[in-house]
C-alpha cells in the first residue's frame, strides 16, 4: 500500500474516531467511570469498533466521494 493511501485511510479512521469516542464519553462517561479499566475498554471497543468499520468509516469514504470531483461523473 502507497504511503498516500495509508495518510488517507488513517485520516478517515480518525474522522470517524475521534467524535466516536468523544461522543461515548460524553454519553455514558459517568456510568463509565464507575467500572474497572479493563470492563470500560470492554464495552468501548464492543461498541465502537463495529460501528467505525462497518458505518463510520463507509459513511466518510461516501461523504469524500460525493465532495471530490470524480473523472467518473458526468
Amino acid at each position: 500500500m502507497k504511503i498516500r493511501m495509508k495518510l488517507m485511510a488513517s485520516l478517515k479512521i480518525w474522522l470517524v474516531i475521534y467524535p466516536s469516542i468523544t461522543l461515548f464519553y460524553y454519553l455514558f462517561g459517568k456510568q463509565l467511570a464507575a467500572m474497572p479499566l479493563l470492563q470500560r475498554t470492554f464495552l468501548l471497543t464492543a461498541a465502537l469498533v463495529p460501528w467505525i468499520v462497518f458505518l463510520g468509516v463507509p459513511l466518510v469514504d461516501w461523504i469524500i466521494r460525493l465532495v471530490s470531483p470524480s473523472n467518473d461523473r458526468k
